[in-house]
Formats: structure tokens, C-alpha cells, sequence
């Protein structure tokens, strides 16, 4: 079901309580959206913290400058030896990023099986869902941490390979305990937050690497980049989709969970292929101890704050907040479909089939039309045609579709296909804004931070539409006021296009 929210913005319908991946756009509770993850370079070039350091700092730099990073390992290759795909070398660092990705998308499975698990297993309202759902995307809202402990903190030597590794055992245990013990509705959350923390933390780590490679490249080629991972985690959507309705149907939710449980060990596996330099004992004691911890510490806030602040990163990640925090009636109208409508877990597969091909066609949409289009005219056309195919749901709560000769069944895959591609397309500059804005050195921790604060927006927006759906009184026997819920939300889309002039007006290369 396409959601009653704007276009860009996370869809959460069949997906709303998912526990799996906020990079899909803005924050699914599967991980990504970051909901999830942003970014477009308008901004110069500019070096960020103190110019007055002593000589710890100063002798800390030095070393951290002597590190190759993943950058100028792969600079270094004479030649392309990797075959190219949207314009991107398909090297072992790339593949193991993509490969992340599509975990994210494959983590889908379990989505329909978590909505239906909290429906009808735990007996919850619509509202309750949606509280959940939000509880269970607040790993999204401190993406800084993990960005720094990744940056500052190496693990058995290294920055990235141990955390991916880390994260993937951690998806395993939450899936896990979701197939065997859980059995309450505080169970289930704790649970879902735990699978939401493995796939921010992986989502983190390979959002710096993506950013090592589009730090110093044209808008279309970090773009490009941007495509081939969302374009991964949408044929990992694809290849879970139907399966995630039909296995619900034939074996159960707890069969599902336990499926799905050995998906994130993918992360775990690929985290080999990151080509990336093993400290030697005395930097990691460099990186660990005392003055050496303290003063990156001091120095990544002052680097972090002196970032934000600038206007050119404030006033457009402030747009994006605001832009995701309109509120949304997805939770309501899951309900509705499979309640009302009868929709079955096999036919709602199906819907999602749909909406991860047309995932990938969003992606494709912004590759080959979008990229050199100004962020300004992308917001504006694509919430606008958004908030107006969002209000098509009205005639499917009301039945009018029936009048018109459209089945309910039909009339659903339709608009949820529309609705996802424009949402896609629409969510792919925000991706290349927040990566263009990163400074060297501090990739994951401010790409982080700026994810956060749309994955802030998104589950302020779920909040939102959770006391709205109470307020009006939707409940899972009772739908008198969706229609006005839908509209409502719908219309609120809109409230943000007066502020379009945070963005920058042009796109730069």
C-alpha cells in the first residue's frame, strides 16, 4: 500500500513495525531509513576544527595521516580490473558495500511476518503499532555514536571489518530470539531494537566508505555510487518479497523469524573483502589510550560541531527534518487492508514484490533523468504529485474504486507502484546531499548525523500519525475516520514546500 504520506518519504504500510531494514527511503524499521541516508555537494570545499592545536593533536594528525585509507589502496591499482556497473568498478570494497546493502533489503522478509506477529499474535491497535514501530527506530537517532566508536576506536585492529562482523552476530541474535522466545509486546520491541542496532551500526560503517569513495567526485558520480547501493538493497527487496507473505501463509511467523535469522551472517562473511589497513599494536594503543582517545575525541566534536553549525549544512538538513516529520497513516491502514479488506499475507507479498521492483525503477529514475536536476525542482514536483496520488487511498477506504470498475486487489498494486517509484527518486538527492557535505575525516560520524536527524524526522512524523490515529479514533475494528486521517496527512506533506529555499538552488559538480 503506498503510504499516506509524501513522496521520498519511508513507506511503512505491510512494513510499519518491520524490524529488519530506516536505506530504503527514510527509515524502515529493518534498518536504513535512515529511513534509511543523505546527500548532494553544494557546498566548497572547507577545512573544519581549531586552527590552534597543541602538540598531542598535532602529532595525533600526523599519524592518522600516515594510515592508507580505502581510497588510496584502490587509487593505487594501475588499471580497472573489475567489470563496471552504472558506472561503478565492481572491486572487492564495492562488492562487500553492496553486498550490505542487499542484506538490508533481504532483511524484508521478515517485515509482513513482524506487522501480522503484532496484530495478531500480540492483539495491538493501530496506534500501538505505530508507538512500537518508533521505539524500535531509535537505533537511527544516535547514528553519531556508531560513527564515532567506528572512527576512533578500532576493534582487534581495524575500523570497519570487526564492526561489520559484530553487527551481522547481532542481527542473527535478535532474529533469533524472535523465532524462540519472544511472547510479549516488550519482548517484541526489545528485540526489533536490536535488530534495528545491527543493521545502523552496518549501515554506518559501509555509509563511510560509500563517502571515502564520493568525497572529491562530481554530483553524478557519487550519485552513480548511490545508485548501485539502493539499486542493491532494492533486488534484495525483489528477491524476498513475495516469499515474505507466502512463507507467513504456509509455515508461520516464527518460521519466518528463524529464515531470517541467518541473512545478517552475510554482513559478517563480506566484511573480509573490505580492503582496509590493520593498525599495528601501537597505533591501536595510540587510538585507545589516554591522551591519544581523549584529545580524537575532542577533536571529532569540535570538527562535528563546527560542521553542523555552518549555514550551508544546517538550513538543508533542517529542511529534510521537516520535510520527513509531517505525520503518516500507514499503521492505520494496514490494518484497514487486512482487517477490512482481507488482504492475506500472501497477496500483500505480492504488493511488496511490486513495490521493490519499483523501488529499483525510482533508483534508475534518478540515475538516468535526475541527477543533474536541481534539488529544489525534485522536492517541489515530487511532494506535490506525491501528496496528491497519497490521497488516491481515500477511494479505496471509501470503495469508490469498486464504482469505478477497480478491484481492491488491483487497485492497491497500482498505487503502491506509483507511489514507491516517485518515493525512490525523490529520496536519491537527499542521499548525495549528506555524503557532498562530509568533510575528510569525520565520513561516518557527520554522515551519521545527518542521517539521524532525518531518521528523527521520519519517526517524529510515525509518532505524529500514531496520536492522530488515536485522536480520531481508528482502531483495528474501527475505520469511520481514516478517510480524514489519510487526507489529513496527505495535506501535511505539503507544509514544508514554503521552506524549499534552505536548499540549495542549484545542483554543483
Amino acid at each position: 500500500m503506498a503510504s499516506g504520506s509524501s513522496a521520498g518519504r519511508d513507506s511503512y504500510d505491510e512494513e510499519a513495525a518491520a524490524g529488519a531494514v530506516p536505506r530504503r527511503p527514510p527509515l524502515e524499521l529493518d534498518g536504513r531509513g535512515d529511513a534509511s541516508d543523505h546527500r548532494s555537494g553544494f557546498i566548497p570545499r572547507y577545512q573544519v576544527g581549531s586552527s590552534k592545536v597543541d602538540t598531542s593533536e598535532r602529532y595525533f594528525d600526523e599519524w592518522q595521516k600516515k594510515l592508507p585509507n580505502t581510497d588510496e589502496i584502490r587509487k593505487s591499482k594501475p588499471g580497472s580490473r573489475y567489470f563496471t556497473v552504472s558506472g561503478v568498478e565492481l572491486s572487492p570494497d564495492n562488492m562487500a558495500v553492496a553486498t550490505v546493502y542487499f542484506v538490508q533489503g533481504v532483511l524484508g522478509l521478515a517485515r509482513l511476518a513482524v506487522s501480522f506477529y503484532l496484530k495478531d499474535d500480540l492483539h495491538l491497535d493501530p496506534a500501538e503499532t505505530a508507538v512500537i514501530s518508533g521505539f524500535s527506530s531509535l537505533p537511527w537517532l544516535i547514528k553519531p555514536l556508531y560513527g564515532f566508536i567506528s572512527d576512533s576506536i578500532p576493534l582487534f585492529g581495524y575500523r570497519r571489518r570487526s564492526y561489520l562482523i559484530l553487527s551481522g552476530f547481532l542481527g542473527a541474535l535478535s532474529w533469533g530470539l524472535m523465532a524462540t522466545v519472544v511472547d510479549s509486546k516488550y519482548s517484541a520491541a526489545f528485540s526489533i531494537l536490536l535488530g534495528s542496532l545491527s543493521v545502523a551500526f552496518s549501515d554506518v560503517v559501509v555509509d563511510s566508505m560509500v563517502v571515502e569513495r564520493a568525497r572529491g567526485e562530481s554530483q553524478s558520480t557519487s550519485g552513480s555510487l548511490q545508485s548501485l547501493c539502493w539499486g542493491s538493497s532494492a533486488f534484495g527487496g525483489i528477491v524476498s518479497a513475495y516469499f515474505s507473505g507466502s512463507l507467513v501463509d504456509t509455515y508461520g511467523v516464527r518460521f519466518v523469524f528463524g529464515v531470517t535469522a541467518f541473512l545478517p551472517l552475510m554482513t559478517s562473511a563480506v566484511a573480509v573483502l573490505v580492503n582496509e589497513h590493520r593498525l599495528s599494536s601501537g597505533e591501536r594503543a595510540m587510538s585507545h589510550s589516554g591522551s591519544g582517545f581523549i584529545e580524537t575525541s575532542k577533536q571529532h566534536i569540535r570538527q562535528l560541531w563546527t560542521s553542523v553549525k555552518q549555514p550551508n549544512i544546517f538550513l538543508p538538513t533542517l529542511f529534510i527534518f521537516l520535510w520527513q516529520a509531517t505525520p503518516k497513516s500507514d499503521s492505520a491502514m494496514f490494518f484497514f487492508i487486512t482487517n477490512k479488506l482481507g488482504f492475506t499475507p500472501e497477496f500483500l507479498g505480492r504488493v511488496k514484490l511490486v513495490t521493490s521492483i519499483a523501488s529499483l525503477l525510482g533508483v534508475g529514475l534518478y540515475n538516468y533523468f535526475l541527477k543533474a536536476v536541481p534539488l529544489r525542482k525534485i522536492f517541489l514536483a515530487t511532494t506535490i504529485i506525491g501528496s496528491a496520488l497519497g490521497m488516491t487511498q481515500v477511494l479505496l477506504v471509501t470503495g469508490l474504486n469498486r464504482q469505478f470498475g477497480i478491484s481492491d486487489e488491483w487497485f492497491s498494486i497500482g498505487d503502491s507502484l506509483i507511489i514507491t517509484v516517485l518515493s525512490q527518486a525523490s529520496f536519491m538527492p537527499v542521499l548525495v546531499l549528506a555524503a557532498k557535505l562530509c568533510p575528510p575525516g569525520m565520513e561516518a560520524t557527520l554522515f551519521a548525523t545527518l542521517m539521524s536527524i532525518s531518521n528523527a524526522g521520519s519517526v517524529s512524523g510515525g509518532l505524529v500519525g500514531a496520536g492522530l490515529t488515536q485522536f480520531f479514533g481508528v482502531t483495528k475494528d474501527s475505520f469511520k475516520n481514516l478517510a480524514l486521517l489519510i487526507v489529513i496527512c496527505n495535506l501535511s506533506a505539503l507544509l514544508p514546500l514554503p521552506l524549499l529555499g534552505l536548499l540549495p538552488e542549484e545542483s554543483v559538480e
